[in-house]
């Protein structure tokens, strides 16, 4: 999905990957209930070749599992109807532009940053400000060499294809299209917002978000993201975090409950495990056995 959003709007150069000395550490969890076991790794969508190998705990997890799960199935994760629909999804169909939409500010901001990188910012005018505010977020991840065709949900769905392992997804690609379409105009400028940051400011947020990923530090990258997040726009955090944490929790509790179930490896964005609205604490609040691997 992320690596089609970036042909949405104009992207810039990539800066060489820097060499890691070691495996990450990894965002993973181990989930049962006494008869089968859900594995929960976080994922970071866009990562560097050098943040692979990953660390063994991570691999047996893969071999442990007779099948893996996604945010979305990668049947529909590699299906042109995807792109298609973040495409359409992403055109204004109101006839206004989008300088019209933002607090004069915000779009003076939005000018001078894509300005500052070469670009044209009357290329934005057709476009949402949620899909504006995705694309910026993206385009940085790959200034600092971050590629979505190295992200760990890539890296698994290529895996499971290669080991014949059934796979499945939480969400459809219509729910995924719609998280973003529906979402009010008050928060898509609060996406927007969020993305947009201070120049320096927003590569230096990424690059810390990654080193904390590597490092598994998952109070840190909480406190990186969730909180604030949570404190600032609390009404996109509740639509891209908390809600879908809650739709998915039945979900995964069936993975556990159902004795026929076999192990299963669950994919998701990092953010999805982390804090109190995470599916780690709402799994263990609801009795379950928790252990982070």
């Amino acid at each position: 999905m992320l690596r089609r959003l970036l042909r949405l709007l104009p992207t810039l150069l990539l800066i060489p990957a820097v060499a890691a000395a070691e495996a990450p550490k990894p965002l993973l969890w181990k989930v049962s209930d006494g008869d089968n076991a859900v594995y929960l790794l976080g994922s970071f969508h866009l990562l560097q070749p050098t943040d692979y190998p990953l660390a063994e705990s991570t691999d047996a997890a893969f071999a442990d599992a007779e099948r893996v799960v996604f945010e979305i199935s990668p049947e529909e994760a590699n299906s042109p109807a995807l792109s298609i629909g973040f495409q359409q999804a992403a055109l204004r169909e109101d006839g206004k532009r989008l300088e019209d939409t933002l607090p004069p500010a915000l779009w003076q901001r939005l000018q001078a940053h894509v300005v500052a990188r070469g670009g044209n910012p009357a290329v934005l005018q057709n476009y949402d400000a949620w899909a504006v505010g995705l694309t910026l977020s993206l385009t940085e991840m790959q200034r600092l060499g971050l590629d979505p065709s190295h992200g760990l949900d890539r890296h698994f769905m290529q895996r499971a294809a290669t080991a014949g392992k059934p796979t499945g997804g939480l969400e459809t690609a219509a729910q995924q299209v719609a998280l973003f379409e529906e979402m009010t105009p008050e928060q898509q400028i609060a996406a927007l917002e969020d993305a947009l940051g201070e120049a320096a400011e927003l590569r230096e947020r990424i690059a810390q978000m990654h080193a904390l990923w590597r490092a598994g530090d998952a109070d840190g990258l909480a406190a990186a993201t969730l909180d604030e997040l949570r404190r600032d726009h609390p009404q996109l955090y509740a639509r891209m975090n908390r809600d879908r944490n809650q739709a998915w929790l039945p979900v995964v509790q069936a993975m556990l409950d159902d004795s026929d179930t076999d192990d299963t490896l669950l994919v998701v964005g990092s953010m999805h495990l982390l804090g109190d609205d995470g599916l780690v604490e709402l799994l263990r609040a609801r009795g379950y056995r928790v252990e982070r691997l």
